[in-house]
């Protein structure tokens, strides 16, 4: 299950994501989204976890709970609409 994880402190890199969501079961991969121009963070992730009842504990758990002095946004990650591609 790929999760969103919104309003993350700019200071938050893929390992410290990773590291609050390996209590509640195995993470697969984990990406903090980070600005080319600005070379920092944008404030938002995304984590995959194959167990979905493990995904959805961590869901529960840590949706607005505090983290690292912030309160975050943790739900099920939308699919992205396609993009027209056509110029």
């Amino acid at each position: 299950m790929n999760i969103f994880v919104a309003s993350l402190p700019f200071s938050v890199d893929d390992q410290e994501l990773r590291e609050l969501f390996e209590p509640y079961g195995e993470v697969s991969s984990c990406k903090v989204i980070f600005d080319r121009d600005r070379n920092r963070s944008k404030g938002f992730g995304f984590v995959e976890m194959e167990n979905d009842t493990e995904a959805h504990a961590a869901i529960a758990a840590l949706h607005e709970s505090s983290f690292e002095g912030r309160d975050i946004i943790v739900k099920i990650a939308e699919d992205r609409p396609k993009r027209n591609t056509r110029y």
